[in-house]
Parts: structure tokens; sequence; C-alpha cells
């Protein structure tokens, strides 16, 4: 009889080591029994046990309500969760489940419950949208934590990374839920994931260092880590050892690490120095969370004094939320009756409170993502706040009083300390330097030497480069704000074996008359087009037959015409007015005087009448005049002369329709894409379209007529057109092509910094001295005659002459008019004196008279 005792003690030890089972307040089962699976082994799961146990006294001290809590030690092991669930429904009579932290174990979980329909409260922060039609008994109450990779990607474009490696735990959870987040975020941001590395979770040494040292070789220093705690110490920690922990290195992580960072020893949390994290935010401040905090440092050293650090974190906080939630809604729902497991599960996912973690509210069976996080650095023994960054506002230094926000951390939040102890930047991926320069393919044989030229010195490999291209590039380079070591490397081979060699890393860029083709964009990417985009269509030229009755009025523009218009009628009228009271000529009928001034205005531009005028005025002003007339006429004879001469070409075929009508044989260039571009857009039959391979080839077929026209992009058709500008034009449309680019592999860290440098080139106007220095080197003796037959002179070129003409007759004028002035006034002042004179011999004579009829009045 005495082994019968042996042998139940024997099985109750048994399940007791298979669950780790442990029972909180009593023993007892029934009414008020709240199950709870943790990991006891890690620090996730410690974290939340002893939260959960003092949520369940907080509750009895502040609702007079006692619940038993059953909490079973999963192991992180799915199947245990599975069998726990089975355990604490069954014989424990748990009217909820909280705590699977992973979304293995808590499928398994749901499912149970969902059959026994026991509310589930799952702590897994990242669920999938089906769970809760699948699953109507499970309830997510930790927020989803994906709005962190919009924090992420904000931290990435803050400092113009272009480019990030990616890290995470190949886990179900990763894979199906923050990966796919992780991209929406990235591409919104224009930042593109480099290398996407998976890690098992229990990956060994040797794969972690193969993987690490894959990142090292790579240019990209960007590095994303989403790992658990564990396995992102052991990553840490080997980066240590292959020294990519120090300066141009970036490391960023996530919650799922930086959650837990509070916990890491000094030993390790030395091989993560400087790292930045993305950090789970709760308020710390209130004293509801001051009185947990207390108790939570005195049970957790209690009950795991080997932990070092008994701080609670964001599980610990979540944990007490969610048994708060059921005790709360335990007691406001009648669970106890028919159904109460339903009306239970109700009560659950109307509860609204202000919890530890944050606002407790459940909508669609999961609480409200968190949408505040912490930024933090990581240094010395613990971490810094670097501030905080929100969905709505973006970054801040606090969340409290007056928040100043802005979508960049830069001069936003406190300064970072980047690896290696450094204030500056990290540039976000590796410059080549001195002993590892860039290699920079570029092609031999092209068609222009003046575009890109290899020039061999003697029989080895010793060369040099040089053209239009190279210069460009070389200035493009100087431009950039850094050093950019680099070396040329001569290719012999097609345009697209060139491009495969940067595609196949044999070359790290090429420089050339390398077209931008949606072909070549498969393998690598161009930057912006340094030339004028466009295909052109190149035929022979003939003498122009265009009609050249109105040719007298080209050598001078309409401005010009006019002035001079009326710069001649001004001076007949100032030497009309001056004259007019010297000769009868000049007067008249208002009709004839006004015959007189146009003809006087305009006989003076061929004679000089000096014989005829009789006023110095009139003659100064006549003689400048002459010579401004001199000078204007043999100017328009000139001109007129070399427009008359000058030989004009003409187009002999204007459009493709004629060339495709007549059947005719056209060219282009070799090695290049055209050949597909005429069959597949132009529509040229592949048996009239013939390639060369140099400049006299194109030229000399066009002479003989075997061919009736060439195709050649625009900055190779005006070098052919420059070189052969008495006998060749372009005509026709300009067809929208790619233009030329410099090639470099796919997501190169160099790309925007040389889009940048060559637009600032373009906008200082470097481009455009470049090209014509090019242009002018092939520039023939018929360009000059083109170019004076589109000359016509303008006022600029004799204003001086204008006012000077103009000035002299208008002084003319003012004296004239001021001499009359004087005159006019002499001839009234004379007048008025005489008008007086006899005023007063009037008077005196009056008086006369008065005084003899006085006295013969007085003799009487």
């Amino acid at each position: 009889m005495d082994t019968l005792p042996d042998l139940v003690l024997f099985f109750l030890s048994l399940i007791l080591l298979t669950f780790s089972h442990n029972v909180v307040a009593n023993e007892s089962t029934g009414a008020g029994a709240v199950g709870v699976i943790v990991d006891q082994s890690c620090r996730r799961g410690k974290e939340a046990k002893v939260a959960m146990e003092i949520a369940i006294q907080d509750v009895y001290h502040n609702m007079n309500h006692s619940f038993h809590l059953h909490i079973i030690n999963s192991q992180s092991n799915p199947i245990h969760s599975a069998f726990a669930a089975k355990d604490l429904i069954n014989t424990h009579k748990v009217q909820a489940i909280v705590g699977p932290q992973t979304w293995e174990e808590a499928q398994l979980v749901a499912d149970i419950g969902n059959q026994a329909r026991v509310p589930v409260l799952s702590l897994v922060d990242a669920t999938p949208r089906w769970a809760a039609d699948r699953w109507p008994f499970m309830v997510q109450a930790a927020p989803n934590n994906f709005i962190q990779m919009k924090a992420i990607a904000a931290i990435i474009d803050s400092w113009e990374w272009h480019r990030v490696t990616v890290i995470y735990e190949d886990t179900e959870s990763s894979t199906a839920g923050i990966i796919p987040h992780l991209y929406d975020a990235l591409r919104e941001s224009g930042v593109e994931i480099a290398h996407l590395l998976p890690l098992p979770p229990l990956v060994s040494s040797s794969s972690m260092n193969e993987e690490l040292e894959r990142i090292k070789q790579g240019q990209c220093r960007v590095i994303l880590v989403h790992l658990s705690l564990p396995l992102a110490i052991k990553l840490f920690e080997r980066a240590k050892e292959m020294e990519m922990m120090h300066k141009d290195y970036v490391w960023i992580a996530t919650d799922a690490f930086t959650n837990l960072v509070h916990s890491i020893n000094a030993s390790s949390i030395s091989s993560m120095q400087e790292i930045i994290g993305v950090k789970s935010y709760f308020p710390k401040n209130e004293s509801r969370f001051q009185d947990f905090y207390k108790q939570f440092r005195e049970r957790f050293i209690s009950e795991f004094p080997e932990e070092d650090n008994r701080e609670p974190g964001i599980y610990a906080v979540q944990a007490y939320d969610a048994v708060w939630t059921v005790c709360q809604a335990m007691i406001e729902s009648d669970y106890q009756e028919d159904g109460g497991h339903q009306k239970l599960l109700d009560t659950i996912l109307d509860s609204k409170f202000q919890g530890l973690s944050g606002k407790i509210e459940f909508t669609g069976q999961k609480l409200a993502p968190m949408s505040t996080f912490q930024i933090i650095n990581v240094m010395g023994k613990s971490y810094r706040t670097l501030g905080y960054w929100s969905d709505a506002f973006g970054f801040s230094k606090s969340l409290v009083g007056k928040v100043s926000n802005s979508s960049s951390m830069k001069n936003s939040l406190v300064p970072v300390l980047w690896p290696g102890s450094s204030l500056t930047p990290p540039r976000g991926w590796a410059v080549p330097t001195k002993a590892h320069p860039l290699k920079i393919g570029v092609p031999n044989g092209t068609t222009f030497q003046e575009f890109l030229v290899v020039d061999y010195k003697g029989s080895g490999n010793d060369f040099s480069v040089g053209g239009y291209a190279i210069d460009l590039f070389n200035l493009t380079v100087q431009n950039l704000q850094y050093y950019l070591p680099y070396k040329f490397d001569c290719f012999n081979g097609t345009y697209d074996q060139l491009v495969q060699q940067v595609h196949s890393k044999n070359f790290d860029a090429a420089v050339g008359d390398i077209s931008i083709v949606s072909s070549r964009l498969e393998y690598v990417e161009f930057t912006h087009p340094y030339t004028q985009p466009g295909l052109v269509m190149v035929v022979p030229a003939r003498r122009s037959r265009s009609n050249k009755a109105w040719l007298f009025m080209k050598p001078f523009t309409n401005s010009m015409w006019i002035i001079t218009g009326v710069t001649t009628i001004y001076n007949g009228f100032v030497v009309w007015l001056i004259e007019r009271n010297h000769s009868s000529e000049l007067r008249g009928s208002p009709l004839n005087q006004i015959g007189t001034l146009i003809w006087i205005s305009f006989s003076t531009l061929f004679s000089l009448h000096g014989e005829k005028l009789h006023s110095n005025l009139s003659r100064m002003a006549l003689v400048v005049w002459l010579f401004v007339a001199l000078v204007i006429t043999q100017t328009y004879t000139a001109n007129l002369s070399s427009i008359l001469t000058v030989k004009k070409l003409e187009a002999t075929i204007t459009n493709i329709e004629t060339l495709q009508r007549s059947n005719a044989m056209v060219g282009y260039c070799r090695g290049s894409y055209l050949a597909r571009y005429l069959v597949d857009v132009l529509d040229f039959k592949n048996n009239n379209i013939r390639n060369f391979s140099s400049a006299n080839n194109y030229a000399e077929a066009l002479r003989t007529r075997e061919i009736e026209a060439i195709f050649l992009d625009v900055p190779i058709a005006k070098l052919f057109v420059a070189k052969y500008c008495k006998e060749f034009i372009i005509a026709g449309p300009t067809y929208k092509t790619g233009g030329f680019g410099f090639v470099f592999p796919k997501g190169s860290e160099l790309i925007p910094d040389i889009n940048k440098s060559l637009l600032n080139l373009s906008e200082e106007g470097k481009l455009r001295e470049l090209e014509n220095k090019m242009l002018e080197k092939e520039k023939c003796e018929g360009d000059d005659e083109d170019d004076q037959e589109g000359s016509s002179i303008s006022v600029t070129s004799y204003w001086v002459l204008f006012i000077l003409t103009g000035g002299t007759s208008t002084v003319a004028l003012v004296v004239y008019v001021v001499h009359c002035c004087r005159k006019l006034e002499d001839a009234m002042s004379q007048t008025t004196w005489k008008l007086m004179f006899s005023v007063i011999k009037h008077y005196q004579l009056s008086r006369k008279v008065s005084d003899v009829e006085s006295s013969t009045n007085l003799q009487s």
C-alpha cells in the first residue's frame, strides 16, 4: 500500500516538471480563476509573471475581489503552451487565459481557447488581420508596433541614407508581420533595402560570421536589426569582434531588442555601444506607476536573484494591464451564468481605462496601435533618451510642455553619439580608399574622339583617357563633398557587355557615350542624363532655294529701322525749323512745308547741302547726322552683301515617311541600341538598316547615297554635323530617348551624390561650357558664314551714335529757340518804349492845347 502514494507523487512531480506549474494565492479551483502562460526562462516572461502577480494583489486591494492566478511556464515551446492551455481550462477551470508572448504559441493557445469558448488575451504585439475571424475568443492585449517602422524610416531619411541592410529573426511573426510594414515605410521614404538577411533563432556562430563578413564586404553601412534579445546580443558580440561596431557604421535596433535593453548586463552592453534604437513608450511619471515600480523591484529580485537589473519594461506594464482588464471584466460581468464566457469576452472588449502602458481600449479585438516611441542611444551601462517620435507630429525632444515637432531628427533631438564615439554622422556607405579606388570602365573605340578617346602609350597597358565624357566625370567627382579615388580601365567589347561588367561587379562604374536604355536598367542604374536626350536624323544638305524678295530688310532689326527713321525725321525737322526764315523754298502751304521737311530729312542720308544752309546751327546738326548716316549706310551695304552671297543649306529629306515610302536604306551607330529602336519604334525594315563604325564611314555612305539618312543620338549628331557642316544637316523631329548617363551598380550609394553634383554643374553653366568646347574642336569653316546669315544689326550696336546725333540736333534746336526768344524779347522791348514815348508826347501836346484855350478864355 505504501507504493501507491509514491506512485501518485511521482506522476504529480512529472506533471509539475513538464508544465512548470506554479499557483499563486492558493490551489483552489473554480470561480475567479485566471490562467497565465509565459516563458519564465527569458526576461520578457519573468517581467510578465511578476507584473501579473502584482496586478492580482492590486485588484484585491483596490476592488476588494480575490482572484486565483495559475501560472504555467511554456519554456517557449508552442506544444507545451497548447498542453498548458488544456490543463488550465480542463483542470483549473480558468475563465480566461493571459500570456502567450510569441505568435507561434499564441495561435495554438487561441485555437484551444476558441474551442472551449474561453477568452485568450495574447501578449503578442503583432497578429495577422485574419486572426480575429478565425479565433473570435482571442484578444490582442498588446498594441501593434508596426508604426515603429515609420519611425525607423524617418530616422534613415533624416540623415539622407539611401540604402539599408536588414537583419531579422526568421520567425513567422517577423516574416508575415513586421517585414512587409518595413518595406512599405522604407519605400515611402525612398530608401532601398540593400540586403535582407534572415537569421534562424538557433543560428550557428560560423553562419553568423559568414553573413556578417558578407555585409562587411558590401558598401552599405546602415544596418537595421530586428532580433530578439538573446540573438541580438550574440550578433553584436560577433560584430564587435569583426570590428563592425566602429566608426562609419550605423546600427539601428527595433523594439524587439530595445524594449529589454535595460536588462542587459555590463559585459554584453559593452559590445553594442552607440547604436540607435526605437523603444516602445509608456508614461513613467504617474504615481500609479511609481507604486508599481517599487513593488516590482522588491518582488523581482526575490523571485529572480540571478537577474542583474530589476527595472520593469513595457512587457511588464502590458502584462499588468492585461490581468487588470480580465479581473475588472470578471467583476462587471455574470461570467458564472450560462453563456458567461461570451459575456466575459464582450465585457473585456468594452473595457476602457487608463492603464500603466497607456490607454486601454479595444477595436476589432485588439488594442489601438502604439503611435509614440522613444529614440534611444546606447551608452555606457545603459542608454540615454534622444527624444521621441510620434506618428502625428514626428520628432520632438519632449512630450510635455511646449513641444517642437520636426520630420527630421537633425537638430530636433539630443545630438547622437555614433559608433566610434563620433558626433559626425556617418555617410552610411563605405567610401573607396586610395588602396582600393573605384574601377571605372570606359569603352574603347568610340565614334568621336572629342567625346571619349583612349590613348595607348607604347605596347603595354599604359594608357590615358580624355574627351568630353571623361572631363565631365572628373569635374563631377571634384564637385562632391568628399574625396573619391578612382581609376579608369579600358574595355574592348560592346556597350551591352560593358554594362554587364558593371552588373557583375567587375567594374564599379562605367563612363562614356553609354545610352540610358530600359533593358539595361534591369541590371544597373544610370545617373541623370548629362547630354540632351533624343535621337535625330542626319541627311545630306543642298543649297537653299528660298524666296529672297524681302532680304533687303534683314540687315537691320525692326527696332533699328524704327529708330533710324525717327532720328532722320527729327534731324530734318530741326534743319527745316532753323532754315525756314532764310529760304523762301522752305515756306509756303502746310503741305509744301511737310514735303520739304521729309525731303531734307532723307536726302541728307546721301548728300550734304552745306552750301544751301545759312545757319551754323543747322550745319552743325547736319554734319553730325551725315557722319552717323554714313556709318549706318555702309554697315547696311556690307551686311546685305554678306546675306546675299552666303550659301544657305537645307535638308534633302525632311521626314522618315519619305524614307519609308521609298524603301530607302538608313544607317545607325555601331554598338548601340538604335537597331531595335529603328525597327520596333520607327517601323523600318531590318533589311533597310545598316550599322557603321566611324564618322568617316557615315559621311562616305551618305555621299555615295549608299544610305539616305543616318540616325544618331543628339550629342553624336551635333559633333558629326559640326565636322561636316557644309555637307550634312539635322532634319526632322527629335525622337525621345534616354540620353547618355554614367553607369553604376543597382543601389549604388554614389548615384544620389553624383546626380546632385551634375545638377550643380548644369546650373553653374559648366556643362554648357564643356559641350561648347567639344563642338569647337570640330567646327568647320562654313559655320561663320551661317552665323552671319542670321545676324541682323540691332540698336544696341549703334546707341552711342544715335545719342550723339540726337543730342547735337537737340542742342542746336535749344540754341535756336533761345535766340528766337531773345529777338522777340528785344522787339517787344523796343515797341514798349515807342508806345511810352507816344503817350508822353500826346500828353504834352494835350497840355499845350489846354493852356492855349485857357489863356484865350481869360482874355475874352
